[in-house]
Order: structure tokens, then C-alpha cells, then sequence
């Protein structure tokens, strides 16, 4: 194991949850991980820390500060960004979870999600190419054929493609029903591929021999809505001649944040592309993509979160300045920051955020590996949790940490103004936090009767009536409010008075998911000494007496029926 402490993310946690918390060494009892056991998995996560500290890292700020440029011709990129990623395809990581049948290692979810959350808290830029490629991968392989896995998917695995998803256009956005890019049919069974997309993450570049874009388009003649949307495979380049294959990089948008990864505007100009599946059913295909990149978005927010955290830990412990508000002496010598009141409270509070929103994306993947119909409608729920709720408060670690380093903080000589930056733009991707806020109180909450939220707030009441009574009371009674709050939103039957605070709905849901979380980290911790398991303990404690208590006020205005967002004429802002 690696001994040396990181900045960048902690081995120990990780060890915490997977071992002590969730038991990943029990999955070498299913059939598809037999060929594991507790050392490979420690031999996945070391070589993940290992790549990550050596080949990601040093370059962070590096892409950062020089961004990719477009000459009208190519996209040219630091030179960093291509031997990281070559050297993460060399090692097997990309492949590590996928079949046997397709060189793949079948490492568990949750094991692969605690690997690559290293990559993403050491760039989260370089490390985005990776995880597009991945979503790519893994929708081809569960709705492509055999010779499109043979000539788009094993390429992918192997690091030689890249992929990506190419949803939203100009005038869309996240409106998926108004995509216009249309799909034409061709005598030979191909489609030709006409219009626009934007904000096409890895959208051009010159890192890999090709891309392969995963197309919505619109087939002649298909009905309006989404209900007319298909899937196609588009790659940058035809695959038997090398030339350009009508995909045209129109230009690439400049960021906050994730600058190292491209982001581009393309037009599809007669680009040849192949049908996934059936027509009409693209969006239904594009979905297993969207999910998991959901989950990749909240994990690389805490990922984020949690590399700023430990930066701003390290920081307070080592700058010295002011004294205790009862050291009067102004010859004393000054004392490390990390003694101060209000930098404790920063701290604690990043620490819960970040640690819980790590279990948060752990659990979600464990989920993946006992496939089940109850872990399958639970993951359903959890997802829009999963990606919303730590790109908001390990956003706010973030904050913190700059807050922590004062003046050092905003300047670009310390990488915490980088962190928030490259974060803020996790409450945008794939799906904004509002988005994600409709889908899971319009639909996920609603489904097969509220069956999955009556799941999970099963599993949340069982988890707190083990806990101590002075923290597992909390929890119950907030499981039973949101019941409550859930139903009555329901009970008049119209969406658009139910659905209007559904903002409010997904902070207090998502709170409540990681105070659940917070007790099951303090039962697995419960009866183990020294500094760590104290922490865990202290963190779980903060998080119910002092987090927990914002949701009343969200429930109270969920319970008014109050619609002043819905009733406002906009004439009024001004």
C-alpha cells in the first residue's frame, strides 16, 4: 500500500468505506469477481494513486493556464495531457471493469469509481477524456452490435479512440425534444449526419488516432419530441481511409474551468454515421451514457471538494497567524491557524461534505454490483442526488478552502481557485442541479407509486434506529417529514404547483441522504480507537446537529404550497 499522505485524496477513507463500511471484499463471492480478492483490489488503487500523483497531477495547473487552441486547422494541447493519457491506457485501468469476452478484468463498480476518483481529484480535465470515452464504451456495449464493438469499442479500450456525447444544440440546450440535427438515410444502410451541437466536451483534438461521437439526430420523417430521436455512431474520421468524415470543429468555447478539456462547436455537414439499435429509440440508448456520466460528474465534484479540503487542512496546520482570543501577550508567538474557531468550522464542515459525498458515490456504485430490483430502482432515485448534491456543497469545500488560505486563497500561486473554478461547472454538466431537481421529485419519487423513495427511506430508518438515539432521532424524524412532504406536494395532482420549489425538494432530499450516510460510517466505525475513527465520529455528529436542521426550513416552504416562482410575472425583476 502507498504510505505517504496526499493531497490529493485519502487512501485511508477510501479504505474506510470500501473495507470497513460496504465490504467490497464480499464481492469476490459473485461469480463475475471471483478472480478478485482484497489484494487486487489494493493493486487497482495503488497504481490509480500512483498514475494520478505522477502523470496527472504535475500538469494540473499547466492546462489550466495554457488551454487548447484552435488554428482553424487543429486543436493543439500541452503535450502532458497525451502522455498521461497513454500511460492510463497502458495500464489496463480503462478496460479494468468491462467483460472478460472483451479484454476487459471485471473489477467490481465500486472498486473501478475509488480508482478513477484519484484521476479526477488530480485533473479533473485530462481525466474527462477518459471518463466520455468510458460512458461511450459502456452504452456501445450494451445496445451496439458485435462488429460496432469490434470497430468502435475495442479501439476505445485499448486508448487508441476517444469518444464522446453529442446531445445539446445552440438553440436546445438541455431541451432535448427541439434537436434539429438530421439523420438522412442512405441506400447502403448508413445515415448522413446534417447540423449543429455545442458544448461538446472532448469534442476535437488530436489525442487520439479518432473520435467517436455519439450522435442524437433526427430521422426524415420522425415525429417532433423526443419520441423522434435516434442514436448514431459518428467518428471524426472514416476508419478505412483516415480522411475527415464531415465533422466540422466549428470552434471551441473557453471556460471557467476544466480548460484543459476541449469544448467544442461542431457541425455535422453529410458526416456518415451508423444507427445504434432502432430508430426512435436514441434517447432511451443515450440515457445509459447520461447516468453514468451523472455519476461521474458527482464524483468528480467530490473529488474536487476533497483534494481542496485536505490542500486547506495542510494549510491551517502549517500557517502560523493571530493567537487565541484569550492570549493577550502580543509577544506570544502566533499559532497555526487550524487553533481558530471559525477555521475549525470550515473544516469540519468541508470534511462532512467531502467524505460524505464520497460514500455517497461509493454506495451508488456498489449498488451496480448486486444488481437486483430493489438496487436497480434505488440507484434510480439516488442518481439525481448522486450528481446534484456534491456539485453544490463539495463546491462549497472548495470555497472554503480558499477561504481557509485568505489572501493566498484567489491568487493563482495556490491551486484552490483552480479547484472552485474547475468545480463550478459541475452543477451544469449533464443536466443543471435544477434539472436534476424536476427529475427526481417529477419523476423518480413518483415512479411505480413512490416505490424507490419508499425504499430508500426504509433503508434510511433502518440505518437510524441502530444509530444513537441522540443522532438516529434526527434522521428518523426528518425520513418522515419528507414522506410527508413528498405526499402533500403530490396530493393536488397538478405539476405545475408541485414541481415549482422542486429545488428545495432535492437540497432536503439530498441532505437527508448524507446524514443516512453519516450513521452508517459511525456504525462502522463504532467500537475502533485513535484519530481517524474519531473523526469519522465527530464528522457524523456535525453533520446531524449542525446540517441536517437547513431542511426544515426547505420542508416548511415545500409544505406551504407556496408558487410565488410560478405566479411572478418576470416584468417584476426589473
Amino acid at each position: 500500500m502507498v504510505a505517504a499522505v496526499s493531497k490529493v485524496l485519502s487512501r485511508r477513507d477510501l479504505d474506510f468505506l470500501l473495507y470497513e463500511w460496504l465490504g467490497a471484499e464480499s464481492l469476490t463471492a459473485r461469480e463475475r469477481f471471483a478472480e478478485h480478492s482484497r489484494e487486487t483490489f489494493d493493486a487497482f488503487l495503488d497504481v490509480s494513486q500512483q498514475i494520478a500523483e505522477r502523470d496527472f497531477a504535475p500538469h494540473n495547473r499547466a492546462g489550466d493556464l495554457t488551454e487548447p487552441t484552435f488554428d482553424g486547422e487543429k486543436v493543439t494541447i500541452i503535450p502532458e495531457v497525451s502522455r498521461a493519457l497513454r500511460v492510463f491506457a497502458e495500464s489496463g485501468l480503462p478496460a479494468a471493469g468491462m467483460d472478460a469476452e472483451h479484454g476487459g478484468l471485471q473489477l467490481p463498480h465500486v472498486v473501478q469509481r475509488a480508482c478513477f476518483l484519484w484521476f479526477q481529484a488530480a485533473n479533473t480535465a485530462t481525466s474527462a477524456y477518459a471518463m466520455l470515452t468510458a460512458g461511450n464504451a459502456h452504452l456501445l456495449l450494451t445496445h451496439g452490435t458485435e462488429e460496432q464493438i469490434r470497430r468502435y469499442v475495442h479501439p476505445m479500450i485499448e486508448g487508441r479512440f476517444t469518444g464522446t456525447m453529442c446531445l445539446s444544440e445552440p438553440q436546445a440546450g438541455s431541451s432535448l425534444s427541439d434537436v434539429t440535427t438530421k439523420a438522412t438515410r442512405q441506400a447502403d444502410g448508413t445515415y448522413r449526419i446534417d447540423g449543429g451541437k455545442m458544448w461538446i466536451s472532448g469534442g476535437d483534438h488530436e489525442l487520439s488516432e479518432n473520435i467517436i461521437h455519439l450522435v442524437l439526430a433526427r430521422v426524415d420523417g420522425a415525429p417532433a419530441g423526443v419520441k423522434g430521436l435516434s442514436l448514431f455512431i459518428v467518428p471524426k474520421r472514416n476508419l478505412e481511409t483516415g480522411e475527415r468524415n464531415g465533422v466540422v470543429l466549428a470552434g471551441l468555447n473557453h471556460k471557467m474551468g476544466y480548460r484543459g478539456t476541449t469544448n467544442a462547436v461542431l457541425a455535422f455537414e453529410g458526416a456518415a454515421g451508423e444507427l445504434v439499435g432502432e430508430e426512435g429509440r436514441g434517447l432511451a440508448y443515450m440515457f445509459h451514457m447520461m447516468n453514468e456520466a451523472r455519476i461521474g460528474v458527482g464524483s468528480g465534484a467530490v473529488a474536487l471538494g476533497y483534494t481542496g479540503y485536505l490542500h486547506a487542512l495542510a494549510y491551517a496546520r502549517e500557517r502560523l497567524q493571530g493567537r487565541p482570543v484569550n492570549g493577550k501577550d502580543p509577544l506570544a508567538p502566533p499559532v497555526p491557524i487550524v487553533e481558530h474557531p471559525d477555521v475549525r468550522r470550515m473544516l469540519l464542515a468541508s470534511k462532512s461534505y467531502v467524505e460524505g459525498g464520497l460514500a455517497l458515490v461509493l454506495y451508488a456504485a456498489k449498488l451496480l454490483d448486486e444488481p437486483s430490483p430493489e438496487n436497480d430502482l434505488l440507484l434510480d432515485v439516488l442518481t439525481p442526488i448522486v450528481k446534484a448534491w456534491p456539485s453544490q456543497w463539495c463546491r462549497l469545500a472548495d470555497d472554503h478552502a480558499i477561504q481557509v488560505h485568505g489572501g493566498y486563497g484567489y491568487t493563482r500561486e495556490y491551486p484552490v481557485e483552480q479547484f472552485y473554478r474547475d468545480n463550478r461547472l459541475n452543477s451544469i454538466h449533464e443536466g443543471t442541479d435544477g434539472i436534476q431537481a424536476l427529475d427526481l421529485l417529477g419523476r423518480k419519487v413518483t415512479m411505480r407509486g413512490g416505490a424507490g423513495l419508499g425504499l430508500l427511506l426504509d433503508r434510511i430508518r433502518a440505518t437510524a434506529s441502530r444509530a444513537p438515539a441522540e443522532l438516529g432521532g434526527p434522521v428518523l424524524n426528518a425520513a418522515d417529514r419528507l414522506a410527508a412532504t413528498t405526499a402533500k406536494l403530490w396530493a393536488t395532482g397538478d405539476p405545475s404547483s408541485a414541481l415549482v420549489n422542486a429545488t428545495a425538494y432535492l437540497d432536503a432530499a439530498g441532505h437527508l441522504v448524507i446524514a443516512w450516510l453519516w450513521l452508517e460510517q459511525l456504525l462502522a466505525a463504532e467500537g475502533k480507537e485513535g484519530d481517524f475513527y474519531q473523526g469519522k465520529r465527530l464528522a457524523a455528529r456535525y453533520f446531524v446537529t449542525h446540517e441536517l436542521p437547513r431542511i426544515g426550513p426547505m420542508l416548511d416552504l415545500l409544505d406551504s404550497g407556496d408558487t410565488l416562482l410560478r405566479d411572478m410575472d418576470d416584468a417584476w425583476l426589473g
